[in-house]
């Protein structure tokens, strides 16, 4: 084909191809810098069941404080934080009361909390890295604490000065492989969209599913045992420039759902805030299917068997779905160490705590070379990231 001048004409389709080449970025996402937050009401899990029955007003359940103490003692958790305070419950009674709606309150109180949360540990993130926050391009955020338009994307954007057209992707909604389904996300758009940087920033507060205990719903106590509230964010970009030092390249990902397991760990947000039902068959579940989701990650990277020679970044969604995976996968117990400090200092935060996982792993400084990162959610979902890890040393 050529033009009225006699010149020919480049094939649309070829031109296209090559623009959309051009926009790709040419090596891996990186992640380039890490934050997190937490609230400052801490309270310690040896302490938990006193102070739980006391802000409930509902110590007369003996029989129910004698079993969240057992609960408590065994979950390998020395403390936790919280947004709520007993000053707060005390001044929302519906918060503790089942006969009374409370949605609408929790939801009030979310909608400024969890942006506030997320924006401390996105700052630090966005510190680290060392270059403006202005420079963001795109922004993802995942939460199930709070649902509203504009979300908490868009009010997070605001309180760190973010460009106007950094373009905004919200979760809701994903549990405990939140984070690790946003580092999908951020992994893609790095890696097809030359020089973005992508922000991922994921949040919990636990008074979205705060309630006080009921003899008819006794496994309510596992949730209240264990969740804690936390923030992290990941600065997430390709092909760094010379003021950025990634920690981990992130060299592939992947999502599969095990089998026969919707019911497995199931919430809904109801009048009286979010039920989350974990079931008692979860962790042998993970123990059976760990290590044929891994395989089915790490296969077409010609990796497989020698778990022991990778270095592992696990959610830490309590202290019997670590000991499932180190099982399935016949790790030795130091592979999981990292996620076991995170479980200990500060509970299970849902999303946010794979990402605590990926600081403490840096902070170690033990392990270089390949590893795998797993986000165990709802569904089940195993949410599986391999990583690379580059030997920064810029945070000791």
């Amino acid at each position: 084909m050529t033009s009225l001048l006699g010149n020919p004409i480049a094939s649309p389709v070829a031109a296209i191809n090559g623009t959309r080449r051009g926009r790709r970025a040419d090596g891996p996402a990186t992640v380039l810098a890490i934050g997190t937050a937490n609230p400052p009401n801490c309270v310690k899990q040896e302490d938990y069941a006193d102070y739980y029955f006391r802000v409930t007003k509902s110590e007369h359940l003996v029989n129910l404080k004698a079993k969240l103490r057992r609960i408590c003692e065994k979950s390998a958790i020395k403390k936790r934080y919280f947004h709520h305070t007993e000053e707060l419950l005390d001044s929302h009674p519906e918060f503790t009361d089942r006969r009374f709606p409370s949605l609408d309150a929790r939801q009030d109180i979310v909608a400024t909390a969890v942006p506030e949360l997320t924006a401390a540990a996105a700052a630090e993130a966005i510190a680290e890295w060392g270059r403006p926050a202005t420079e963001i391009t795109h922004l993802v955020v995942s939460t199930y604490s709070g649902a509203h338009m504009p979300g908490t994307d868009f009010h997070l954007a605001s309180l760190l000065g973010l460009r106007p057209t950094v373009r905004r992707t919200m979760l809701y909604m994903n549990g405990c492989s939140s984070a690790s389904a946003a580092l999908r996300v951020a992994k893609d758009i790095a890696e097809n969209n030359r020089g973005a940087r992508v922000l991922v920033a994921c949040a919990e507060l636990t008074l979205i599913l705060f309630r006080a205990p009921h003899e008819a719903q006794a496994d309510t106590l596992i949730m209240q045992a264990l969740f804690g509230d936390g923030a992290g964010a990941v600065v997430v970009g390709a092909d760094p420039v010379s003021v950025e030092q990634p920690d981990f390249e992130m060299v592939s990902a992947s999502q599969a759902m095990i089998p026969e397991s919707k019911d497995m760990a199931k919430g809904r947000l109801r009048e009286d805030g979010l039920l989350f039902l974990p079931s008692r068959e979860m962790p042998s579940l993970v123990r059976e299917n760990i290590e044929r989701c891994v395989v089915n990650a790490l296969s077409p990277l010609d990796i497989s068997g020698g778990w022991n020679d990778l270095f592992w970044a696990v959610h830490p969604g309590g202290r019997a779905i670590l000991d499932s995976v180190e099982a399935g996968l016949g790790l030795d117990p130091r592979k999981l160490e990292a996620s076991r400090h995170v479980l200990r200092e500060y509970g299970n935060m849902s999303g946010p705590s794979v990402i605590f996982v990926l600081d403490e792993l840096r902070r170690q400084q033990e392990e270089n070379g390949m590893g795998v990162m797993v986000g165990i959610g709802p569904g089940i979902s195993v949410e599986t990231m391999v990583l690379r890890a580059t030997g920064s040393q810029k945070k000791i």
